[in-house]
């Protein structure tokens, strides 16, 4: 039994040494293209050397090379940022939505239900409302029915006054 697990313990560690190999080689990228573009230039024949355009050639690529993998680094930068920001974005608006009245399908009956917004979360990428004490993704939202602290009277206006009411007619003269 010990032959067992020493065994599958040497087999982990053959593989470990492996991906650390394959690790490493796709990361040589500069060092190894350097190293090998002055073992070219030791190990050349002296009665006819590589032509100085050669050389060149291989340093505008070994530079363009350079530029790619940072432009990638950059686009990879860009995308988390902009994933982040849109997270932050389905936040901002949602949270909008607090102390409103909103009709929403049900995500456990598929009813359509009303109901005040009380928080709002971002749960596995997607805003997520509270409704009642159940978790709501943004997208079931289908209306937003009232806004908090706007009364209506029987007639459907607004009692809050208008401008029109506000208005001094003692400074006209």
């Amino acid at each position: 039994m010990t032959d067992a697990v020493t065994g599958a313990s040497s087999a982990t560690q053959t593989q470990n040494t492996n991906s650390t190999a394959a690790a490493q080689s796709q990361d040589l990228g500069k060092d190894a293209f350097m190293q090998l573009l002055v073992s070219q230039m030791r190990n050349q024949d002296p009665l006819s050397p590589t032509n100085n355009e050669d050389f060149i050639a291989q340093l505008a690529q070994f530079s363009s090379l350079e530029q790619m993998e940072e432009l990638n680094d950059n686009i990879l930068g860009l995308a988390v940022l902009q994933q982040s920001n849109a997270l932050m974005a389905q936040l901002t608006d949602s949270s909008a939505l607090i102390g409103k009245e909103v009709r929403f399908i049900d995500p456990t009956s598929g009813d359509e239900m009303t109901g005040q917004v009380t928080s709002v979360k971002i749960q596995d990428g997607l805003a997520v409302l509270n409704i009642g004490g159940d978790d709501v993704p943004l997208g079931n939202v289908t209306e937003v029915t009232g806004a908090d602290g706007a009364a209506t009277d029987e007639t459907g206006d607004d009692t809050q006054g208008s401008d029109e009411d506000t208005n001094d007619d003692s400074t006209e003269g």
